[in-house]
């Protein structure tokens, strides 16, 4: 295989990886947010705060991966 192909498969590989660590996070934190407001409903807003902070953090963290990713694919 030449070097071309193995950048495309490695990039496609690390940019799908990326997505479903970002999806398994988000999941969790989306878990973690309903189970504490479950248990304490007075303290939903203050969740709901955090949780959209930290989502948004994962989010910026799976872009960050996406473009290495697409970047690699570039590079010479």
């Amino acid at each position: 295989m030449e070097l071309v192909a193995l950048k495309y498969i490695a990039a496609g590989i690390g940019a799908g990886l990326t997505v479903i660590g970002a999806a398994l996070g988000l999941g969790k934190i989306g878990t973690a947010a309903l189970e504490g407001t479950a248990r304490q409903p007075e303290a939903g807003s203050d969740l709901r705060t955090t949780m959209i902070i930290i989502a948004a953090l994962l989010e910026g963290a799976a872009m960050l991966g996406l473009v290495i990713c697409l970047l690699t694919m570039v590079m010479k």
